[in-house]
């Protein structure tokens, strides 16, 4: 019986090995399958071509502050309540108009004390007068002293010094009363009202912004592969954020605003440095005429600037470029293998970007779908887009 047992837990432990290695063999042999597969696997992926194209660069801009060369605030000479406007945000005004008046209660009092005082000195110099010529007269006869002469000649001198002084006081006063009245310091328009009536403001404290804002300037610092392509006198346009141009139509000063269909063109006024000179990057000052008073002197957000003038360049669409910095591309080789590769990007008109080098005319490179695509996998890419001459197809 003991010949039997062992018999069998002989047999069970051959059969437990067999399927072991049974399924050892078939994991074995479903890896290589599986490995082959991948080898084999074909990505269906959509291509374009580096060809020749017309290019208009498009700058981004996170932020534009425009500005006026003429511009300034009118500013509260004196302290005071504001106690009545002549103006509204955004009425036309000439330098020196009165844009506002204050009231300080000390200034009437002041100069109703300079005026009593004015009245006393002269008075007071009336009789040093009288007393002065009266001595003056006895001393051309001899019938006073010449030290009673020189006290008089003295006393008048003085009385004619106070009633200086007194006057001065009162004009000072009088120049603050005047100075009650808040002035446009250029001629323009009011672009900001910085206090309401009735608030009490400190003597040098901003009360309104005014300025001619026909022409607006900005200036934003660009690498040189777009400057490069610049020239002074050159226009552009200047696209908005749709928010930034829903001015209120209450007013002149937004006449004229079309919104979202809105056009605004800028002129190249400066590059610095000049584009003879070897820079990476630059700084470029552009002008606005803002005749039809749509935009303000404020900063804008989201703001892109295309240029007018467009060149033929060597380029591929913007969503080839397979990292963040627009350093690399993958290109479908010959075998129909994929390959990751180093190129020198330009300019781009957020569409298309400009190739310096890296790419020739005619290779393809993959566009978008870059999440897992190692060199060395095979693709079958159809191109994104018809080429001159050519009905398209895969590559």
């Amino acid at each position: 019986m003991k010949r039997y047992f062992f018999i069998g837990i002989a047999v069970i432990l051959a059969l437990a090995l067999a399927l072991v290695a049974y399924g050892t063999w078939l994991n074995v042999s479903d890896e290589k399958q599986i490995a082959r597969r991948m080898d084999e696997r074909v990505l269906m992926l959509t291509g374009a071509k580096a060809q020749k194209r017309s290019l208009r660069p498009v700058v981004e801009m996170d932020a534009v502050r425009l500005y006026s060369e003429n511009m300034a605030d009118a500013v509260a000479l004196v302290e005071g309540r504001i106690i009545e406007m002549y103006v509204a945000k955004n009425g036309a005004v000439h330098k020196g108009d009165v844009l506002m008046r204050l009231e300080n209660e000390k200034i009437p009092l002041q100069i109703q004390q300079a005026t009593a005082a004015v009245r006393r000195t002269e008075a007071a110099l009336a009789q040093a007068a009288n007393s002065y010529h009266r001595q003056e007269r006895l001393m051309a006869k001899e019938a006073t002293s010449k030290e009673k002469y020189e006290a008089a000649e003295a006393q008048y001198a003085a009385a004619q010094e106070a009633l200086a002084e007194a006057e001065a006081q009162r004009a000072q006063y009088l120049v603050q009363e005047d100075r009650q009245n808040v002035i446009s310091p250029v001629d323009g328009n009011v672009l900001l009202i910085y206090q309401r009536e009735g608030s009490y403001v400190q003597g040098g404290t901003p009360l309104a912004l005014v300025g001619n804002f026909d022409r607006l300037l900005f200036s934003v610092t660009m690498d040189d592969k777009y400057t490069r392509h610049f020239s002074v006198g050159e226009t552009a346009e200047l696209h908005f954020p749709i928010q930034a141009m829903n001015k209120a139509y209450d007013t002149e000063y937004a006449a004229g605003n079309q919104g979202k269909a809105e056009k605004i063109v800028a002129t190249i006024a400066e590059i610095t440095p000049p584009l003879s000179e070897p820079a990476g990057i630059r700084r470029v000052v552009c002008a606005i005429d803002n005749r039809a008073r749509v935009l303000e002197p404020l900063t804008y957000n989201g703001v892109s600037l295309r240029m007018g003038r467009g060149y033929e360049c060597l380029s591929v669409p913007l969503s080839a470029m397979a990292d963040a910095s627009h350093e690399e591309v993958l290109v479908v080789n010959p075998d129909g293998t994929v390959s990751r590769r180093e190129v020198k990007a330009g300019a781009n008109d957020g569409r298309n970007i400009e190739i310096l080098s890296g790419l020739a005319e005619g290779e393809v490179v993959v566009v978008e779908s870059f999440d897992g695509l190692e060199d060395g996998m095979k693709v079958d890419v159809s191109l994104e887009e018809k080429t001159t001459g050519e009905k398209g197809g895969k590559g």
